[in-house]
């Protein structure tokens, strides 16, 4: 319940900055078409789709829609194929908490740093982005890794 709560959450995050994104596009289309030159624009623009592009990975990772070689996957079935999951989610826990880590980390060094075009927003709004997402695919893949734990000896696949 809590997972499909923040999927839908970090869902709408994103469409949220989705439409920031290109509500700002054409906003500064028609800005140029008039000879008016509107230079926040190109910033929000940027940033919102960082927003929106990293809230939907999280959200494909906890769906299992982002990229992947499944061919070894698709051969094998029961407790081979949850063990190559478990093994996959491992490496994948450790890449998303040095995300994480790293993310906080970078947060605090460029926190107070300015916007070019509108200097009273800092930078690490956008920067706070990557552990917002890495966070969240933590939570996913350990959801993911209990889940097949729990159903490790049933037949069906993960």
């Amino acid at each position: 319940m809590f997972i499909k709560l923040l999927e839908r959450t970090q869902l709408a995050v994103g469409i949220l900055f989705l439409i920031v994104f290109f509500v700002t596009i054409v906003i500064q289309v028609l800005t140029r078409f008039m000879g008016v030159s509107a230079i926040w624009t190109e910033e929000v623009a940027t940033y919102s789709f960082i927003w929106s592009v990293f809230m939907g990975a999280a959200v494909m990772l906890n769906k299992r829609d982002h990229f992947q070689f499944d061919l070894l996957l698709n051969k094998l079935k029961g407790k081979k194929k949850k063990s190559l999951y478990l093994f996959n989610d491992s490496i994948l826990l450790l890449f998303t908490v040095t995300l994480f880590i790293l993310g906080i980390m970078v947060v605090n060094s460029f926190w107070n740093f300015r916007w070019e075009s509108l200097p009273e927003m800092k930078m690490g709004y956008v920067w706070l982005s990557i552990p917002t997402m890495a966070g969240t695919m933590v939570i996913y893949t350990i959801a993911h890794m209990l889940n097949n734990v729990k159903t490790f000896n049933r037949e069906e696949s993960a």
